[in-house]
């Protein structure tokens, strides 16, 4: 079948996967055209699969693939491979897709030329996107030399920051999820056990409490592993005196409220208390300075001196929060925010960041507990409901 007659063929499905009512993606895309009218831009090239779900809806586990969105003051199209017309008829209201024969890249130069020429000014672009690849640039830049591509990462990210009461309940509905899953996993844990068995349980309780695929895969390791960042379950057995260290974010509509927790095998020692503790003296510093008006900055500079007693024997990675919404794989981390030295951005009622407190002794362990928290007119509201406790098994 003709790709054109399938399109028109899943017509009685147009929209109906679309997370989204058509005002809050309205609102969404008038305040992204302000953005634009601020910087002076005609048009706006998006590639980021979070970015065109934010504005769209357009969701698909097939994010490898190119996808294009260009969005006008008054015109929007979606790009698409050819294997994706049926996600995008049926998770967007958009009138205008385009699609190229997934397998001849070639074919997707010519459309965004031919929307973009129409476009008399300057076309923002997010040059550090994964999905923003140089053979699309050069090829527009080659085709389109009287239109300027600038750089326009974080116009986007401006707007996506602060949530809507929609997005927040989606995130409040992921923090339960992740709840759930994490309660599973430590139920699993035991001398003995492997942490690829603890990985399992935990995704099978978030699977079935109703997570999407998720934006990362459980993440456990154990005794000394957990000293190392980023590394993952792997087959490997879990002994007496290790603690094993979690981290879990179940998607919900794509969004994903993450959440850490450390228990032990046996009793904690006094050296796994004190580190312990250090996180909670960072979680509770953070808690008390994250108010509207202060800056990213000075937030981090509070939880630098809780950290202070530590900072020299453990490993940290230096953000304090990440602003966290609706991802897909390979990452949760929004992007559009970080609690760190040096981001002079202040906090607004609305924003959500995940606290990822984890301090690693290289080569011994690594203990690590967050929550993720809504920033309120008041201070903060906790979305995932951690029990901060360093629990024996």
């Amino acid at each position: 079948m003709d790709i054109d007659v399938y399109r028109e063929r899943l017509g009685g499905l147009a929209g109906s996967e679309c997370t989204f009512s058509e005002d809050e993606l309205r609102r969404r895309r008038q305040a992204t055209l302000q953005r634009m009218h601020e910087a002076g831009l005609a048009a706006l090239l998006l590639t980021s699969p979070a970015d065109i779900y934010y504005l769209t809806g357009y969701s698909t586990f097939e994010v490898s693939v190119h996808t294009a969105l260009v969005l006008t003051q008054d015109r929007l199209i979606l790009q698409v491979p050819s294997i994706e017309a049926g996600p995008a008829v049926a998770c967007t209201r958009i009138d205008d897709i385009r699609s190229y024969r997934w397998e001849n890249i070639d074919e997707v130069l010519d459309p965004l030329v031919d929307a973009l020429t129409e476009c008399h000014g300057r076309i923002g672009i997010d040059p550090w996107q994964a999905g923003m690849r140089h053979g699309l640039v050069q090829g527009l830049e080659e085709r389109l030399p009287q239109r300027a591509l600038v750089n326009a990462g974080g116009l986007l990210g401006s707007v996506k920051i602060v949530k809507s009461a929609l997005e927040l309940d989606c995130l409040s509905e992921s923090a339960r999820l992740t709840g759930i899953g994490i309660e599973a996993a430590v139920d699993a844990v035991g001398s003995g056990a492997l942490d690829s068995d603890v990985a399992a349980e935990g995704a099978r309780a978030l699977h079935a409490a109703g997570s999407e695929f998720m934006s990362m895969q459980p993440i456990v390791t154990s005794g000394s592993r957990s000293s190392v960042i980023h590394l993952n379950h792997k087959r490997c057995r879990i002994d007496q005196g290790d603690p094993v260290f979690l981290e879990f974010g179940a998607a919900w509509q794509r969004y994903t409220a993450p959440m850490m927790r450390t228990v032990v095998v046996g009793k904690p020692t006094s050296e796994m208390i004190r580190v312990f503790d250090t996180c909670r003296h960072i979680y509770d510093a953070l808690l008390g300075a994250m108010r509207p008006g202060e800056s990213f900055d000075s937030v981090a500079q509070a939880a630098e001196r809780a950290l202070a007693p530590l900072e020299k024997q453990a490993f940290f990675s230096g953000v304090f929060g990440y602003a966290v919404g609706a991802q897909f794989p390979p990452s949760w981390v929004e992007g559009s925010g970080f609690i760190a030295r040096g981001h002079n951005r202040s906090f607004e009622p609305g924003m959500v960041f995940h606290l990822p407190l984890c301090l690693r002794l290289p080569s011994q362990w690594g203990i690590g507990c967050s929550d993720t928290v809504c920033v309120t007119e008041d201070g903060t509201m906790p979305l995932t409901d951690n029990p901060w406790t360093l629990d024996s098994l």
